[in-house]
């Protein structure tokens, strides 16, 4: 039979619609138009579905996950690459002295930081990607994170007053262990200097500590910190630390112009009650962001589930036509 024949039953009205090339298909070469787009091949790579883009407001979901995301590991890395700095400079590490972690208050930045910009990482790629895998991933921490930050707050609610009660028996210890720890020196100075106080009740309570105790052999006998010092700088950039020598050993009208007298008790108690809101504040604002994210990312998962969904279902089910035939098409007797 001829061509011109033929081609009249090809023609005829089934409804009939070519099947689409594979990837691998000499024509997907040769045709730039029927080759796969390139975020299908990269998606498909890195573990996503390589079928057609999201719709226009899941694709708003997708870029808005990424971009929090991205930002929440940037935090992470930061308070990452602060701990490690600050562990390295102070040789925590070098220095656990067998131990398999070093005691030290910058391992739980690190630790924290470590946690944070992983979750955040696997909610980033997971977006961009369109990996749903690493979205359940991201989605399970979130919800670790929220139960423990839960956890933390009803604790610190609970055992507030507790809490209150035992800041002037902390502060007694800390300044007996004054010079063991260069961190806890840090944290006293730091209130010392912020609060403008000395002490726990008053400044004698330095005598507490064996080196400023006024029965110590050494130099530092009767003296006192510098950050107790009314002006611990005296005009310069460095704190003079000698500013408190021999202080203890005064009355108190000549120690009063060298030295703060009010101890630290009641205005570290006062500043707490000050500033407990505005920590509660800034905790419900984190919770609810990350209440947003986890939103975020259930909705992608389901827009991602959907899609696959419609991308596999057949041909002839998706717009009702049938399949073209690949085997040589009726003849006319």
């Amino acid at each position: 039979m001829e061509e011109g024949e033929r081609s009249p039953l090809l023609s005829q009205g089934t409804g009939c619609q070519e099947e689409p090339l594979p990837r691998s298909s000499p024509l997907t070469s040769r045709h730039p138009r029927l080759a796969p787009r390139e975020d299908q091949v990269w998606r498909a790579d890195l573990g996503g579905d390589p079928a057609s883009s999201l719709p226009l407001g899941s694709s708003c979901l997708k870029y808005l996950t990424f971009l929090f995301n991205f930002l929440f590991s940037l935090l992470g890395l930061l308070a990452l690459a602060i701990g490690l700095w600050g562990l390295a400079v102070k040789g925590s590490l070098g220095s656990s002295g067998g131990a398999a972690l070093p005691e030290d208050p910058l391992l739980g930045l690190t630790l924290g930081g470590l946690v944070v910009s992983a979750v955040s990482l696997a909610g980033c790629l997971g977006a961009l990607c369109e990996n749903a895998c690493l979205l359940h991933c991201f989605s399970g921490g979130l919800i670790a994170f929220l139960a423990l930050e839960a956890v933390m707050g009803a604790l610190l609610v609970a055992f507030w007053g507790p809490l209150q009660d035992g800041l002037e028996p902390t502060l007694r210890a800390a300044i007996t262990h004054y010079q063991d720890d260069p961190d806890l020196r840090f944290f006293i100075d730091q209130v010392q200097l912020g609060l403008q106080c000395c002490g726990v009740s008053s400044y004698r309570d330095w005598t507490w500590n064996l080196y400023f105790n006024c029965s110590s052999p050494g130099v530092q006998a009767c003296s006192l910190p510098a950050s107790c010092c009314i002006n611990p700088r005296e005009d310069g950039t460095a704190v003079n630390h000698p500013c408190g020598f021999g202080a203890l050993g005064l009355d108190e009208g000549a120690t009063q112009r060298r030295v703060h007298l009010q101890g630290c008790g009641p205005p570290l108690r006062g500043w707490l009650r000050r500033n407990v809101r505005a920590v509660g504040a800034c905790t419900i604002v984190v919770v609810v962001v990350q209440g947003v994210e986890l939103l975020l990312a259930a909705q992608l998962v389901r827009a991602l589930a959907v899609r696959q969904v419609g991308g596999g279902e057949p041909q002839n089910r998706r717009d009702g036509k049938v399949p073209c035939q690949t085997g040589p098409g009726p003849t006319a007797p």
